[in-house]
C-alpha cells in the first residue's frame, strides 16, 4: 500500500483520482483502511464529499481514524449538521474515539453556535480520557471564547497543567473578541511575568486591544515592546499595528508606519486605505490606491471595496465608473460576488438607481446581504413600491429575510400607507423567528404609526419588555406623526419618571409633540434638559427650538436662539423665516431671506414654501409673486406645494381671475388643494360665481375628504344660498363622512385644557359660560355685533348665535381668564381656523379684560391686545 502514496499526492483532478479508485478496487485494496480513508480525504479535498461518504460507507468497519477524516472533512467544508450526525453516529455504534475527532467536532460546534452541543462533547472528551490533550484542550478554548462563554475558557484555561504559547494568545483572543480588552491585556501581563515567549499571533491580539481601548499612549507602548522583541511576521502584525494607530486617533503613527514599511504588500495598502477612509480622509486613500498602481502593488477585492467607498462618499462620479471599469478589466471580481455590494452602495449614493438594478440582476449567486442592500436602496430612495417587489422576490427565491429585510420593507410599507401587507408581513414575523427582535419591533410601531394605525403601534410598544430609549423614541414620534400630541407629552412624562435617558431623538419628538401642542411652558422644559443632558446640538436640533418658540407664541426667544448660533444651516434659516410669516411679520421675514443669501446660503424648496405662505398671508401679492419666480434663479422647480400657495395668494387678495388662470398655466395636474384654495378666496369674496366649477373639480379628485364638503357648504351658506348647503350637509351624511371636530387648548399653571365646541366635561364649565355671557354683553355695548349673513334669519340666526357662543376657542380663552391672574397673556391653539366671529369676539375681549390673547389656528398666529389683531383682520 506504501506504493499507492505518492501516487494519491499526484491525483490533482477528479479523472485521475477516479482511475486510481477504479485500480485500487481491481486490485483489492478497497477493504485496506489506510487505502480507504486516503481515497476519502482526497475526494473531500477536490469537494466531491458525495464520493468521499461513498467510500466511507462501502468500509464495513471503519476505525476512529477514518471517521475522524471524514468528520474533518465536512467541517473544512462548512456542513457542520452531517459532522455532527456522524458523531451521533459514533455514539450509537459505540465506536472508540481518538483524540483527533474532538477538535473538528467542537469546530462543527462553533459554527453552529451550539455551545450546549459544545459542553456535551467536552464531558465526553472527559470521560474518553483526553482532557489533558493540548490540542484538544485549545480548541476547547476557541469554542467557548467563540460562542462569548468566557467564564467556562476562563476556568478551562485555569486548571490546564501546561500552557503552550497556542493556549495562551488563545484565551487573550477570546477576551480581544467578546470585547473585554482589558482581561486580554491582564493575561498578557501574566505571561510576560511567566517568561513564555510572544510570537505575531499572540500581538495580533494585543493590537486589537489597544484599538479596542483606544488609547495612544498604550498603543505606543505596544508598538515599541514588538520593535524591542523584534517580532517578526508575515507582514499581517505590521497592518495591525497601522489599524490600531488609526483606531487610537493617532492617524500621523500610522501614516508614519506605513512610510517605513521597506515593502509594501496588498494587505499593508489596504489596511492603510482602510484607515483614511475611517478618518473621513478619501482623497488619501484614493492617493494610496494610485501609488499601488505606480509601484506595480495589485489590488484586491478588499482593496477595491475601500477606493469604492471613498468615491462614493466624494461623490465622484466618473472616477467611480472609472474603478468599475478597472475591476471588470483586472477580471478581479468577475461574478461580482464580493464587489457587487459595494458597487450597489457606490451608485445608491449618486443616486443612479438604475446601475444598481444592472449590477443586481448581473449577479448569479445573491445571498440575503445583497438582497437586503438592493430593499435598503429603494426605500431610502423614497421608492417603496420597487423595495416592494424585491422583498416579494426575495419571498419567491425561498430566502427568509432577516431583521434588516424585515425593517426596510416595514419601513416602505409605513412610507406609502401599505397597511394591510405591513399587518401580513407582521404576521410572518413569528415564522422567521424574530418575533422579538427589538429592531423588527421597532420597525412595526413605526410603520402602523405612519399608517395611521396608532393603536396597533402602542400595542406593539406596550409588549416590548425591556424597552429601550429607541422604542421610546419610536412610539412617542408615532404620536407626534398622528397629532397625538398629548399623548406623545404623556410619554415623555413617563419616560422621564422612569429615569431612562433621553437622547438627541427623543428631544427632537418632545419638541415637535410641543410646538404641535402649542405647550411652551413644557417646551421651556425640555429646552432646559435638553442642555442640562449637555446634548451635543445640530442644525436639526436648532431649527426644531427656533420653530417651537415660533409655534408656541414666544416669537422673541425663536429669535433669541437663531441669532446666538455661530452656524446656521438653511434648516435654521428656513424655520426661522417661517416664524415670521406665521406670525404677520412679512417684511422682517423678506429682510432674514435677503441675509441668507447675502450669507452665501442656499435657499431650499421649503425656503420658498415659507416664504410664499407669509406672503399670503400677509397680502404681499407682488412679493409672492417675485419669490415664485426667483425659484428659477436657485434652480428650484416649483413642487404642488408652491403652487398652492400661489393661488392662495392670489384668490386670498380677490384677484380670482389671475388666480384661475395661474391654475390653466400650471405644468402638472391641479389638485384638490390647488382648488381648495381658489374656494377659499371665493367664500372670502363672494365669488358665488365660479363655486359650481370648482365643486366638480374639486369633488371629482377628493370625493371623502370631509373638509372640502365642508368648505363648500359654508362658502353656499355664506352666499346665500342654503339650498346648496343643506344638499351638500345632507350629501355628507348620506356617504358617512363627518366634519372634522374642532377643539382648542390653552396652557394655564403648567397643564394644558382642551375644549371642544359646546364642551360642558369641566367643574368650572358653569362658570365659563357665565363669564362668556357677561363678556358678550359688554362686548355689544361697545359695538360687538355677530357676524351673521343677512341671507341667515329666523331660526338659523337664533341658532348660529347661540353655537358662536360655544365655539371651542371662546371656552379656552374664559377658562384662561378665570385660572390666571390679571393682566396674564393667554395662549391659545385651535386645530381649525378661527371663525370670523371669534376673531372678532376676541379682539373685543382682550380690551375689555387688558389682556394679550396669542391665538394659534390652522393658519398663523393672532396677537389680540387693546381691541386689535396682528393680522389686520387679514388671514
Amino acid at each position: 500500500m506504501t506504493l499507492y502514496m505518492p501516487i494519491f499526492r499526484h491525483c490533482t483532478t477528479p479523472r485521475t483520482l477516479t482511475q486510481l479508485h477504479a485500480h485500487l478496487l481491481i486490485s483489492g485494496f478497497q477493504r485496506n483502511a489506510l487505502a480507504s480513508t486516503k481515497l476519502i480525504e482526497t475526494y473531500a479535498k477536490m469537494g466531491n464529499l458525495e464520493s468521499a461518504q461513498l467510500v466511507f460507507n462501502s468500509f464495513s468497519t471503519p476505525d476512529s481514524f477514518m471517521w475522524g477524516v471524514l468528520i474533518k472533512n465536512y467541517v473544512w467544508s462548512l456542513f457542520f449538521k452531517e459532522a455532527i450526525s456522524l458523531y451521533h453516529e459514533m455514539l450509537y455504534k459505540q465506536t472508540q474515539f481518538c483524540s483527533f475527532i474532538f477538535p473538528s467536532l467542537l469546530k462543527a460546534c462553533s459554527g453552529l453556535a451550539d455551545v450546549g452541543l459544545g459542553r456535551k462533547i467536552h464531558g465526553r472528551i472527559i470521560k474518553s480520557g483526553f482532557e489533558s490533550d493540548q490540542v484538544v484542550e485549545t480548541t476547547l478554548l476557541c469554542m467557548y471564547g467563540e460562542r462569548g462563554s468566557l467564564d467556562s475558557a476562563r476556568k478551562l484555561f485555569d486548571k490546564m497543567p501546561v500552557r503552550d504559547l497556542v493556549s495562551w494568545s488563545s484565551m487573550i483572543s477570546n477576551y480581544v473578541r467578546n470585547e473585554k480588552a482589558h482581561e486580554g491585556l491582564e493575561i498578557f501581563r501574566q505571561m510576560i511575568l511567566e517568561g513564555i515567549r510572544i510570537d505575531s499571533v499572540t500581538m495580533l491580539s494585543i493590537t486589537d486591544a489597544c484599538a479596542e481601548l483606544g488609547f495612544q499612549k498604550l498603543a505606543k507602548s505596544v508598538h515599541c515592546y514588538i520593535l524591542r522583541k523584534k517580532i517578526q511576521s508575515n507582514g499581517s502584525l505590521e497592518n495591525s499595528v497601522i489599524v490600531m494607530y488609526n483606531k487610537c486617533g493617532a492617524l500621523e503613527s500610522a501614516e508614519l508606519m506605513f512610510k517605513q514599511l521597506s515593502h509594501r504588500t496588498t494587505v499593508s495598502c489596504t489596511a492603510m486605505i482602510s484607515c483614511y477612509n475611517q478618518q473621513a480622509q478619501f482623497r488619501e486613500a484614493l492617493n494610496i490606491f494610485i501609488e499601488m498602481q505606480e509601484s506595480e502593488v495589485e489590488p484586491n477585492s478588499v482593496t477595491m471595496m475601500g477606493i469604492l467607498f471613498s468615491c462614493s462618499q466624494l461623490g465622484w462620479i466618473r472616477e467611480g465608473k472609472s474603478i468599475h471599469g478597472f475591476v471588470i478589466r483586472k477580471s478581479l471580481d468577475p461574478k461580482f460576488d464580493l464587489l457587487g455590494l459595494s458597487l450597489i452602495d457606490m451608485y445608491a449614493s449618486y443616486g443612479k438607481l438604475e446601475n444598481c438594478q444592472i449590477i443586481f440582476a448581473f449577479i448569479q449567486e445573491k445571498n440575503l446581504i445583497l438582497w437586503n442592500s438592493i430593499i435598503s436602496v429603494y426605500t431610502r430612495n423614497g421608492l417603496s413600491e420597487e423595495a416592494l417587489k424585491y422583498f416579494a422576490q426575495l419571498h419567491m427565491e425561498g430566502l427568509l429575510p432577516d431583521s434588516f429585510t424585515l425593517a426596510s420593507s416595514l419601513s416602505s410599507c409605513g412610507a406609502i400607507g401599505f397597511s394591510k401587507l405591513g399587518s401580513q408581513i407582521h404576521g410572518n414575523i413569528a415564522k422567521t423567528g424574530l418575533g422579538s427582535n427589538e429592531f423588527v419591533h421597532n420597525s412595526l410601531i413605526d410603520m402602523y404609526s405612519k399608517c395611521g394605525s396608532v393603536d396597533s403601534a402602542y400595542m406593539k410598544f406596550k409588549e416590548m419588555e425591556p424597552k429601550s430609549v429607541i422604542t421610546w423614541n419610536s412610539m412617542i414620534n408615532g404620536f407626534a406623526l398622528n397629532g397625538n400630541s398629548v399623548e406623545a407629552i404623556s410619554l415623555l412624562d413617563q419616560m422621564y419618571f422612569k429615569g431612562i435617558m433621553m437622547d438627541k431623538v427623543t428631544f427632537l419628538s418632545a419638541i415637535q409633540a410641543c410646538s404641535h401642542l402649542g405647550d411652551l411652558e413644557k417646551g421651556k422644559f425640555f429646552h432646559n434638559k435638553l442642555i442640562i443632558y449637555g446634548l451635543e446640538k445640530d442644525s436639526y436640533v436648532d431649527s426644531a427650538l427656533v420653530n417651537m418658540y415660533s409655534k408656541c407664541g414666544d416669537l422673541r426667544m425663536a429669535g433669541r436662539i437663531f441669532n446666538s448660533l455661530l452656524e446656521r444651516s438653511v434648516v435654521t434659516w428656513s424655520a426661522m423665516i417661517a416664524g415670521y410669516g406665521i406670525h404677520g411679520h412679512v417684511e422682517a421675514a423678506i429682510s432674514l431671506f435677503q441675509e441668507m443669501v447675502n450669507s452665501g446660503i442656499k435657499p431650499n424648496e421649503v425656503t420658498f414654501m415659507s416664504m410664499l405662505s407669509a406672503c399670503s398671508h400677509g397680502g404681499f401679492v407682488g412679493e409672492g409673486k417675485f419669490y415664485f419666480n426667483l425659484m428659477k434663479d436657485f434652480d428650484i422647480e416649483p413642487k404642488l406645494e408652491h403652487y398652492v400657495y400661489m393661488v392662495d395668494l392670489l384668490s386670498r387678495a380677490g384677484d380670482i381671475e389671475s388666480a384661475f388662470e395661474f391654475i390653466k398655466s400650471m405644468p402638472i395636474p391641479p389638485s384638490a388643494s390647488i382648488w381648495g384654495a381658489l374656494l377659499n378666496g371665493c367664500r372670502i369674496h363672494r365669488r358665488m360665481d365660479m363655486i359650481e366649477s370648482i365643486e366638480k373639480n374639486i369633488l371629482g379628485l377628493e370625493p371623502d375628504n370631509s373638509g372640502y364638503y365642508v368648505l363648500l357648504s359654508n362658502t353656499y351658506a355664506e352666499g346665500g344660498n342654503l339650498d346648496e348647503f343643506r344638499k351638500l350637509r345632507s350629501a355628507m351624511k348620506d356617504v358617512g363622512l363627518r366634519k372634522a371636530p374642532g377643539y382648542s387648548t390653552i396652557e394655564t399653571n403648567g397643564r394644558i385644557y382642551r375644549f371642544g365646541a359646546g364642551d360642558t366635561s369641566h367643574s368650572q364649565m358653569k362658570d365659563v359660560y357665565r363669564l362668556l355671557d357677561d363678556l358678550k354683553s359688554l362686548a355689544e355695548e361697545q359695538g360687538y355685533l355677530l357676524e351673521s349673513d343677512s341671507s341667515i334669519d329666523g331660526d338659523d340666526k337664533e341658532f348660529k348665535r347661540n353655537s358662536v357662543q360655544s365655539h371651542s376657542e371662546r371656552l379656552a380663552i374664559a377658562f384662561g381668564i378665570i385660572n390666571t391672574s390679571p393682566g396674564t397673556t393667554l395662549r391659545v391653539s385651535k386645530n381649525l381656523r378661527v371663525c370670523v366671529d371669534c376673531h372678532t369676539f376676541a379682539k373685543f375681549v382682550s380690551k375689555i379684560t387688558s389682556r394679550e390673547i396669542i391665538m394659534r389656528d390652522l393658519n398663523r398666529f393672532h396677537h389680540f391686545a387693546n381691541g386689535s389683531c396682528s393680522c389686520r383682520d387679514y388671514w
